[in-house]
């Protein structure tokens, strides 16, 4: 058995790539349009790590998706996660749950997707402004 990739339904093309690509750092590995079937599919990955995909599935027809914490969350290891976390809030992200602990973060997409931020190895040394820094909504 191999992980092929997790889908996710999207209301907003452009904001989610803004999302997953811009400020989290994903890359579009390939498109496709499904015209019989309304649909668009956006493959993303992290760098060097190409066999764990994310599918952006966005129906061209209007829907509203509520609830998307009840799909868990997607998870990524960076190499430092203050940097990570501050290039995220200067792409606009809300940083829901900050890494008080230098190891765990939580953001969430435009559709309401929780991302959870793990440190590579050890847990970075305390830091502020992170450590005193409350939860913003949930996540």
């Amino acid at each position: 058995m191999k992980y092929l990739h997790t889908m996710v339904r999207v209301s907003d093309i452009d904001e989610s790539l803004k999302f997953y690509v811009d400020n989290l750092g994903l890359t579009e590995l390939r498109r496709s349009h499904n015209e019989q079937g309304r649909f668009t599919l956006i493959f993303l990955a992290a760098a060097g790590d190409e066999d764990a995909q994310i599918e952006l599935t966005y129906n061209w027809d209007p829907e509203e998706y509520l609830g998307g914490r009840n799909f868990g969350h997607l998870a990524y290891e960076v190499d430092n996660i203050y940097e990570t976390c501050e290039r995220l809030e200067r792409g606009g992200v809300t940083i829901n749950r900050p890494p008080r602990d230098g190891r765990m973060a939580f953001v969430r997409s435009p559709d309401g997707i929780s991302v959870e931020i793990l440190q590579k190895g050890k847990a970075l040394p305390l830091k502020e402004p992170w450590q005193s820094m409350p939860n913003t909504g949930v996540w």
